[in-house]
């Protein structure tokens, strides 16, 4: 493309989790070679991407009244703007998409983003809406561009997609399919321009990203905790984690990872969802509370200052106030640096929502606060206990204010202390001199080379 080519822009909303981020960033990649740019200002896109979540409670509806707006806003430009919609309500609610909102040009599931340069060019030639939300028999990774925009300091990275597990609660067997690992040389050579990009910091993505076994070179399935000691060899990449776990696919290899792997961060997702035994038996999970602890005992004791969070669902079908109270129990027991908790809201399709015992919405409400206060209290005495430590962090970019800097701890914790703007994508040691409910606050050391262990601070 020459500089005299007209620019499109492109406008992408992006709801849930990282990996709707990253597929977000992938369809801006496969956009690229059309002319698109990005744009934050909706009156001047040429086409508009909602990546939509279908996990939390009304997710559907919050897509619709967006829609809505953008109605208004293609209306304005006398019809000459791409509406889509994809992720996962839209592998979900295709049919109710383009029987509620005529006016969306494109509905696309997250296994179909690769063919949104065909699906723009059939939109522009069909009279009605361009539906893709089967699972395709081809491999999207293949279809990608190798080169992709930078994503910045720190970087997503998907290995792993979809879910065998056919949780209670969870829709993601749905709309994301079965469970896929990418070989180990794709992973690799992601990674590797990532970093060439100015990443220092990978993510690796997976809708259940331990069970990942993909094909390495000798053609054999690797454990992710290999893939991890490989990825850690790539130079100026200075840290790794990986996001989300399910305690199940915890396996040996990778417990021992978190100890022989300074790159790997001492900071693991790691969701429990309840405390409860006779609730992670109706959820389908697979362990026990007790499993759960003693996971977690040889997790501290491969790496002793491994910080954990979590996810929490309050009010699953057929609890109790004595199910709830385990789940307290646990909480206490194992001690949380984050947490993410809500309570249980019915998806169509999902085994839970037809079950026997649905809890009332003042008990699931107050179940809820009860577990958020504790969680709370958790995360802000973890932070406390940060101060006075020597922490390495990365800086990733300015802070809220002139002169600041903001980087992130080895435990995931916002940390904000003045400094130059030369600093960004450099690892600095960092004298921590408060610990705040959602954050830290320091003053700078010297650029570190080092370990990302905690030493106390001089």
């Amino acid at each position: 493309m020459t500089d005299a080519t007209p620019r499109k822009r492109l406008l992408i909303r992006t709801w849930g989790c990282q990996m709707n981020v990253y597929d977000s960033t992938r369809m801006a990649d496969v956009l690229a070679p059309l002319g698109y740019a990005p744009t934050e200002q909706v009156e001047e896109a040429d086409m508009v991407i909602l990546n939509t979540c279908h996990i939390r409670e009304k997710a559907t509806e919050k897509v619709f009244s967006d829609l809505g707006r953008l109605r208004e806003a293609k209306r304005e430009r006398g019809g000459d703007m791409v509406i889509a919609v994809a992720g996962c309500v839209a592998q979900a609610e295709g049919a109710e998409i383009t029987a509620r909102a005529p006016w969306v040009d494109i509905v696309l599931g997250p296994q179909s983003y690769h063919r949104l340069p065909e699906m723009v060019a059939r939109a522009s030639r069909a009279a009605g809406a361009v539906i893709e939300t089967d699972f395709p028999a081809e491999d999207k990774f293949d279809h990608l561009p190798e080169t992709a925009a930078p994503q910045g300091v720190t970087a997503f990275l998907t290995v792993q997609e979809g879910c065998d597990k056919f949780c209670s609660f969870c829709v993601v067997p749905y709309t994301r399919g079965s469970e896929y690992s990418r070989p180990v040389a794709k992973i690799v050579a992601e990674a590797e321009r990532l970093v060439s990009l100015g990443a220092r910091e990978l993510t690796l993505l997976g809708q259940n990203v331990n069970a990942w076994h993909g094909e390495g070179p000798d053609g054999r399935p690797w454990t992710l905790g290999r893939l991890v000691r490989q990825l850690a060899e790539i130079p100026r990449l200075a840290r790794i984690r990986y996001t989300t776990s399910h305690p199940r696919d915890m396996d040996a290899d990778l417990i021992a990872a978190h100890g022989d792997t300074p790159a790997l961060m001492p900071f693991l997702h790691l969701p429990v969802q309840s405390g409860s035994d006779r609730i992670l038996k109706a959820m389908n999970r697979g362990h026990t509370a007790d499993d759960y602890r003693r996971l977690v005992e040889r997790l501290r004791a491969a790496r002793p200052d491994l910080a954990l969070s979590t996810d929490i669902i309050a009010g699953h079908p057929g609890e109790t106030d004595a199910d709830h109270g385990a789940t307290v129990a646990l909480i206490r027991d194992v001690g949380f640096a984050q947490a993410f908790s809500f309570k249980y809201s019915a998806r169509p399709g999902t085994p839970a929502a037809t079950m026997a015992g649905q809890v009332d919405e003042a008990t699931k409400d107050a179940r809820l606060a009860e577990i958020q206060a504790l969680l709370r209290d958790q995360q802000a005495a973890f932070n406390r206990s940060r101060a006075g430590m020597l922490a390495e962090v990365l800086v990733t970019g300015p802070g809220r204010h002139p002169g600041q800097m903001a980087g992130r701890t080895p435990w995931l914790n916002p940390v904000h202390f003045d400094g130059p703007a030369s600093l960004t994508g450099q690892v600095v040691r960092v004298a921590i001199t408060a610990g705040h409910p959602n954050s830290l606050s320091g003053v700078i050391g010297t650029p570190s080379h080092a370990t990302t262990r905690e030493r106390p601070a001089a």
